[in-house]
Order: C-alpha cells, then structure tokens, then sequence
C-alpha cells in the first residue's frame, strides 16, 4: 500500500520475480512538489545491484583502485567527505524524488505490477490465508485478498493504524517551515546555510527563477503543525530569523514539518508489514528519509517474493525487522544528534567547533566514521551465531571476478536478483551442497580468487550483503564436501 518511491521499488522487486502485485495508492498522480533530493552511497550502491538506477547513475567499473569522495555537511556544518570505493557509481545522487518515482512506476508497470491511483485503504483483515482488504477509489468501493500486504503508505499510515502496530513517538519541539517563491531582485540572500541566534536558514536557488527556503525556528513546535502555512507566515519566519525584512511573493509550494519522530514496536504482524515511513520517521536533516526507506524496500522486496514463492522457510521474513528496525533507531538518533548541534544556544558553540574540526579529517578518523552512518555504509547485519567468519553481515564491494564464462563483476552478477554462491580460487572446485528446494534459486559462480577477499566461497544476499562466507583460505583445508550455511537466508545451518 502506497506508490511513493517505497511502495513502487517494492512493486519492482515483486513483480519482476513473478509475483501478483498491486499497489495502491491515495494520489491520483505522481505530486512534482520537491521532497527528497538525496541518495545516500549504500542506497545507490544496493539499487545499482538491482538494476533500478538504470538512466539514473553512471556506470560503475569494478577493479578501479581509490575511493571517490562528494563533499556533505553534518547539522549544517561543512566539511563532512562521502566515500565509496572507486569500483561503485559515486557515493551521493542529487535527483528529485518524483523522477525517482516516475522512474520506478515505470519499471514497476513493465515489470507487471498494477497501480491503482486515486484509492485509500479503508478496511483490513486478516486470517491464516491471507489478507483482505477494502479501498476506496472513483469508482466506489474496491474489495481484494491478497496473501500479504506492505504497509508503505506514509507517516500517517492507514495500514499500520489499521492492523493495530503501536509506534514509539517523540513529540516536536521545533518549527520548520520550506516552499520555493520568489525573492526581490535587490534580496542579498545568498545560497547556503544560515545560522543566527535564533535558528536556521537554507537557501537553494531553483529553476524559473525562484528560491528554495527552508527554516528552522528552535523555539518551540507550532501549534498546528499540520496546517499548511502561508506565504505571509514564511517571509514573517525568516524575517524574524535573519533579523531583517525579506520581500517574496509568487509562491509555488509551501510546506511545513518538524523533529516529530516515530518508530513501529514492530515491522510486522502476521502476513501485514511496514516500510518506510509508515514504520519510521524522523526530523529530515542529512538527506537519509529517502535512503533509509528504499533500503527497506530492498531488504524485504526479495524475502517477501521467496516467502510467496516458497522456497523460504518462515524464518526468512523475521529478519527484516532484525536488520531494519535497528537501521531506522540509528537514523533518528544521528538526526536527533544534529538537530541538538543546530539549537542556537551559545553554550553549544564549543561542541560545534569540535564537530568541525572532527569533520575536516575528511575520509580519515572521526570524519569517516560520521560520512559512514549518515550514507549508512557502517550498516552491518547480525551475524548467525554459530558462524565465525568475520564476513558475515558485510556488503560485498564491486569486486572484479574471472569467471570461466569471462571477466564480470558482483554488480552485474546480482542483477538477475538471485542470491550468488561465489567459488573463489582453488578452494572453489569442491563440492557444494545447497538444500533442495533453494538450488534452482541460488546462483552458483565459479572465479578466480579476489585479492582482499580471503574466503574461498562467499554466500551473496540480492541485497549485495554476504549471507554466509567460509572459512578464510589460510584456515585450513577446503578440498572436500562443503555444506552452504544458509542461516544469512533464515534457513538456519544446511545439514
């Protein structure tokens, strides 16, 4: 349910494998209004593995050698360096969120799926077979059973109300206001990020002329939060910020949020899920409500296809929210932490300074570390506990492979969306055991050893996580039978 860029990457990945996928969808058309601009690194790097950034990216050339690195900023202070290994697309995509919608409705639709537009879930049940639903579209009302539904109708989310999953919230305490208008030709407001004794001004000039203002106004939550402001009520908000009159008019869209946060108890119950911001929400400082939710969409799109399927057990679907619900906890607490950076508070200016020195080490140190939460790239799953190697829960790099089909590389082999068993080196030409029921489905790749990678077989999730890894090469002999662990699958230990 819902057909923002969530719901439609999760449409993507479920039709493409076959499945029977409707999405429904409140809006009658995809709203141009700009939300999210941002693609954080991990975000890019697990949709290029999907193949869903096809037009969107460059390509990526496996082998390069070195990072690259964008520069970013951490509660508005400049300095912070993104990196990602030179074999993957650039480590930040600037693209608007309804082309990215667009672009998946249109992958989703060729891949099979049906948008319904213009409908609202009114009613949900649930039974041992299935769920039922009832929708409200032009036409009347709309009745469908489906065997699970996805919950990635938003914030306010019907489905999540509906199915009775309680949200942990913590509630505003601070006043922000965006909307693209237009300034006086005489306005010496420059673009950038504004700071003042009394909040935050962003300012990002636009097509036809027009201005993008954002403000933050730490006084406190308004309250009507919910209203949709006015032009009259922005130039008064940023006059009063900066301190000085600021002329605009000509208004094409105006909006309002907050640092509201939200988090589902649960990201499931029974066949009914959520993603997105129907399971989380949090103040959008740092570009990461955009990443985060598509994240979720890739880690449950395939599990969910399997789980219909069949060849998944049960315990396949009860890691989505192992892996994601701890994922959203860390997003809401890094943005928590910059919000309290960018309070106006004089006594908090020392920390600022520190942050900034922290943030000029670049891609080393302290830097590093802050560049890796916010492009989520220090995301690593739990690990099965009777597993020892320290790959497990990793993401595989863009790793150039020689093959005895020719040279590829791990992008283009996660393509197809099937787990990958990579048989490196020598080690490689063993026998290998897969349970029955998962042989048709797990691709097995023969390729020369990876320099860096000291395992002779890797288990590769479609997600580009490693699932299972064996012991590293130098641990011992790997010419006889090997049992894949198939535990990063929900499987538990292969016998």
């Amino acid at each position: 349910m819902g057909g923002g860029p969530v719901g439609l990457l999760l449409a993507c990945e479920l039709a493409r494998e076959g499945v029977g996928t409707v999405v429904v969808e409140r809006r009658t058309t995809v709203s141009g209004r700009p939300k999210a601009t941002t693609l954080h690194a991990r975000a890019v790097q697990s949709l290029v593995r999907r193949g869903h950034l096809d037009g969107l990216v460059a390509g990526a050339r496996a082998g390069s050698r070195g990072t690259v690195t964008m520069p970013f900023h951490f509660a508005g202070l400049p300095g912070l360096t993104v990196s990602a290994p030179a074999g993957e697309p650039e480590p930040i995509l600037k693209c608007a969120q309804d082309e990215i919608e667009r672009h998946l409705e249109r992958r989703a639709e060729a891949a099979g799926a049906r948008i319904l537009r213009g409908h609202r879930v009114t009613g949900l049940r649930q039974t041992d077979e299935g769920v039922h639903l009832t929708t409200e579209g032009p036409d009347g009302p709309v009745t469908c059973s489906a065997e699970y539904v996805v919950g990635a109708d938003g914030a306010r989310s019907s489905v999540r109300r509906l199915a009775g999953i309680e949200a942990d919230t913590s509630p505003a305490t601070v006043s922000a206001l965006a909307g693209d208008v237009t300034l006086s030709r005489h306005c010496a407001l420059r673009p950038g990020w504004h700071r003042t004794d009394r909040g935050w001004i962003v300012v990002k000039h636009v097509a036809g002329g027009r201005t993008r203002l954002r403000t933050l106004n730490c006084s406190g939550a308004h309250p009507a939060r919910h209203e949709t402001p006015t032009l009259e009520e922005l130039g008064q908000e940023v006059s009063w910020i900066l301190g000085e009159d600021v002329p605009m008019e000509q208004p094409r869209w105006l909006s309002r949020f907050s640092d509201f946060s939200l988090l589902a108890r649960s990201y499931r119950r029974g066949r009914i899920l959520l993603a997105g911001d129907a399971a989380h929400l949090h103040f959008p400082i740092g570009g990461q409500g955009l990443s985060t939710g598509l994240l979720d969409a890739v880690n449950l799109g395939w599990k969910l296809a399997y789980a219909v399927r069949g060849p998944a057990g049960e315990g396949l679907l009860d890691t989505y929210e192992r892996e994601r619900r701890p994922a959203a906890q860390q997003v809401i607490d890094n943005t928590r932490a910059q919000l309290a950076l960018m309070r106006p508070d004089t006594g908090l200016d020392p920390v600022r300074a520190l942050f900034a020195d922290l943030l000029l080490g670049g891609a080393a140190g302290e830097g590093a570390a802050l560049a890796a939460r916010v492009s989520a790239q220090d995301t690593r799953l739990p690990s099965h506990p009777a597993t020892a190697s320290s790959w497990e829960g990793t993401f595989l790099y863009n790793a150039a492979l020689s093959t005895t089909e020719g040279p590829t590389d791990v992008i283009t082999l996660l393509r197809a969306g099937r787990p990958l068993l990579l048989l490196l080196g020598d080690g490689g030409h063993r026998d290998v055991t897969l349970p029955s029921r998962w042989k048709d489905v797990v691709s097995v790749v023969r390729a020369e050893a990876v320099p860096g990678v000291p395992c002779a077989a890797l288990l590769v999730r479609p997600d580009g996580y490693i699932a299972w890894a064996s012991p590293d090469n130098g641990d011992g002999d790997h010419g006889g039978p090997t049992a894949v662990d198939l535990a990063g699958l929900g499987e538990g230990v292969a016998a």
